[in-house]
C-alpha cells in the first residue's frame, strides 16, 4: 500500500453506541454514523466467526475500545475481552477487515483459548494480604477478580490496586496481580509512568517561545483553549491538591531563571503545546486521548523532587524542581515522553511490566525525541538523547537511543533475560532499533549492531542505512495504534512494525526491509 492510501479516519469509543458521537475524521474525509456502527458490528462478528484466530470462546463478551479506518476502507477495530463477566488482562484483540467487510487478520497476544473456572480458591482478603506482604500502600478500591492472560496459561487472579509513594516521592498507583488459587503474586505494575530519576543534570533554557494564553479579567491565565484547554498550574511544592493557576498582568511570563516561578511553567506549557502539535500535524491525532481534550501540567511538585510522571487518573503531567545536581524536569523531550504515556494507554495499552513495559517506555522515548525534532528549537538541538538538557554538570543524559548501555543499566540488544529488567532499561533494544532504523550506523556515532543472541551489549561491526526519522516515526505510530496489544513483546513489536511498514510503503519495499534489518541488528529475529 502506498503512504497516501494509509491515511485514516480515527474513531475513539468505549462501546459501539458511542462510536458515532466520537468519530473524528482526518484528511481521508468524513465518516458517517453508519460507518462507525458498521465497522464495530463487523469486528464483533469477525471475532466470533474466526474464533481459531481470535481465540473467542464460550462465555466471552467484547467491547470496542477504539478503531482506525484507513482511507482505502480497511478497518482496524480494537476490542477488549471479558470472560464470564471478568476483565481479561492481556486478552485484547485488534480485528483487521477489508473495505468489502471481509476478515483479514487479528492482532493479539493471548496464547491459549480461555477455559477456566471463575470461583477463586483464595478470597479478596487473602489477595490483599499477599499484595501488602510484597508491596506497601493503601488499598484504593476493592480487589477485582480478573483473568490474567499475559503468561503462557491464563489463570484466575485478583487485581489489587494500592496507592502509595516511591522513595523519591513519586506517587504510586500499583496494580498487584495475585493468583486466585495460590495467593502468590504473579506480577505488578504502576499506573504512574515515570521518567527515571536523574542524579546529575543541566538546565533547559529554550529562550523566547510563543505561548497561547487566555484572558482572565484584566490579565491572563496560562491556559491554551486552542489546544483542548491544556493548562499549567503551580503545586507550590506540595504533593497534594489541585494546584494554583498561573496568572499574569502583561502576558509576558517568566524571566529565564528559576527565580521566577513562572519560568518552568513556560517550559512545561511550551512542551505540551509542541507535543499536541506534533501528534496532530504528523499523525493526525487530536490530543492525547484523540478527543480534543488537553492535558494539565503541574510544576513545582514537592521539594527536591528530581523526577516527572504521567498519571492517567488525573490526565496530567507532573514535574519536580530537581535537586542540587539537576534542574527542573521540564525539558522538551521529557514533556513529550510523559504525554506519550497517555497516548499509549489509550491505544495499545502496553502493560507497564516485562517486555511490554519496556516497549511502553521506548514508545515515550521515541515520540519525546520526535517532538524535539518537530519543534526544532534552536536552544535545544534535536538529538537521540533523552533529558540531556537537565544536568547541571553538562555531561549527563537520562537515556541514549544511540547506545542505550552507556548508562550502565540499559540493554542495547534483546536477550532472554530482558523482561527481568526495570522497564526503563528493557526499553533499550527498542530505542536502539529506532535509532538504527532512522539513522543507521552513521559515521561519528557509537551505535553498533548486535552479534551474539544472548548478550545485552552491542559488540558488532555491521553497517546499515537508515530511512530517516520521518518514515520511522510513522511506522512506529501505526504499529502502536493498529497492531500492538497490551501484552506485545519484542517479537510482537517486530511483527507489528513490519505490518505497519508494509501498509505505509508497500510489501517488499525498502522500508519493510529496513525494519527487518534494524530489528535483526538488535537481536529481535
Amino acid at each position: 500500500m502506498t503512504q497516501n492510501s494509509a491515511r485514516r479516519v480515527r474513531v475513539t469509543l468505549s462501546t459501539i453506541a458511542a462510536a458515532a458521537a466520537l468519530l473524528a475524521a482526518t484528511t481521508a474525509g468524513a465518516a458517517t454514523t453508519a460507518q462507525a456502527d458498521a465497522a464495530g458490528a463487523r469486528a464483533l462478528a469477525h471475532v466470533k466467526a474466526f474464533a481459531g484466530r481470535t481465540l473467542h470462546g464460550a462465555g466471552q463478551t467484547w467491547a470496542v475500545r477504539n478503531m482506525v479506518i484507513d482511507a482505502d476502507g480497511r478497518e482496524h477495530v480494537r476490542l477488549d475481552r471479558r470472560y464470564r463477566g471478568l476483565r481479561v488482562i492481556g486478552g485484547d484483540v485488534v480485528v483487521h477487515g477489508s473495505r468489502s467487510g471481509s476478515f483479514l487478520d487479528a492482532s493479539l497476544t493471548l496464547r491459549r483459548a480461555l477455559s477456566l473456572g471463575t470461583k477463586p480458591g483464595r478470597g479478596a482478603s487473602e489477595a490483599l494480604r499477599a499484595a501488602l506482604a510484597t508491596h506497601s500502600g493503601a488499598l484504593r478500591q476493592a480487589p477485582e477478580l480478573v483473568v490474567h492472560a499475559r503468561g503462557d496459561r491464563p489463570v484466575l487472579a485478583w487485581d489489587v490496586t494500592l496507592d502509595g509513594e516511591d522513595e523519591d516521592g513519586t506517587p504510586s498507583e500499583l496494580h498487584v496481580i495475585v493468583d486466585a488459587a495460590s495467593a502468590q503474586v504473579i506480577e505488578s505494575w504502576n499506573d504512574i509512568q515515570t521518567a527515571p530519576a536523574a542524579g546529575t543534570g543541566q538546565a533547559l533554557f529554550l529562550g523566547a517561545v510563543p505561548l497561547t494564553t487566555e484572558t482572565s479579567g484584566s490579565g491572563y491565565v496560562l491556559k491554551d483553549t486552542t489546544r483542548g484547554g491544556q493548562s499549567t498550574v503551580d503545586m507550590k511544592n506540595r504533593g497534594v491538591g489541585k494546584g494554583t493557576a498561573f496568572n499574569d498582568a502583561d502576558n509576558v511570563w517568566g524571566n529565564g531563571t528559576t527565580s521566577d516561578r513562572a519560568t518552568v511553567a513556560v517550559d512545561a506549557q511550551y512542551g505540551i503545546a509542541m507535543t499536541w502539535d506534533y501528534f496532530k500535524n504528523v499523525h493526525g491525532r487530536n490530543g492525547i486521548a484523540d478527543n480534543g481534550v488537553g492535558a494539565q501540567s503541574r510544576v513545582h511538585y514537592k521539594r527536591n523532587y528530581a523526577n516527572a510522571f504521567w498519571s492517567d487518573s488525573c490526565f496530567c503531567m507532573t514535574f519536580g524542581d530537581g535537586n542540587s545536581s539537576i534542574y527542573p524536569l521540564v525539558s522538551l523531550d521529557v514533556a513529550g515522553h510523559e504525554m506519550t504515556h497517555g497516548v499509549t494507554s489509550r491505544t495499545a495499552g502496553l502493560v507497564y511490566s516485562g517486555e511490554s513495559g519496556g516497549l511502553n517506555e521506548a514508545t515515550s522515548d521515541i515520540f519525546g525525541t520526535m517532538v524535539e525534532f518537530y519543534a526544532a528549537n534552536t536552544q535545544d538541538t534535536p538529538d537521540y538523547l533523552v533529558g540531556e538538557k537537565l544536568f547541571k554538570n553538562g555531561t549527563g543524559v537520562i537515556r541514549s537511543m544511540i547506545q542505550p548501555s552507556v548508562d550502565g543499566a540499559s540493554a542495547d540488544c534483546w536477550y532472554s533475560g530482558l523482561a527481568n529488567l526495570d522497564v526503563h532499561y528493557s526499553s533499550g533494544p527498542a530505542n536502539h532499533f529506532f535509532f538504527l532504523l532512522a539513522e543507521g550506523t552513521t559515521a561519528g556515532q557509537p551505535s553498533r549492531t548486535c552479534t551474539a543472541s544472548n548478550t545485552r551489549v552491542a559488540n558488532g561491526t555491521g553497517t546499515l542505512a537508515g530511512i530517516g526519522h520521518g518514515k520511522a516515526e510513522k511506522i512506529w505510530y501505526r504499529a502502536l495504534t493498529v497492531y500492538m496489544t497490551s501484552s506485545t513483546n519484542y517479537a510482537g513489536a517486530r511483527s507489528a512494525t513490519l505490518s505497519a511498514a508494509a501498509d505505509l510503503y508497500g510489501a517488499g519495499s525498502a522500508e519493510v526491509n529496513a525494519v527487518a534489518t534494524a530489528w535483526s541488528a538488535v537481536n529481535v529475529n
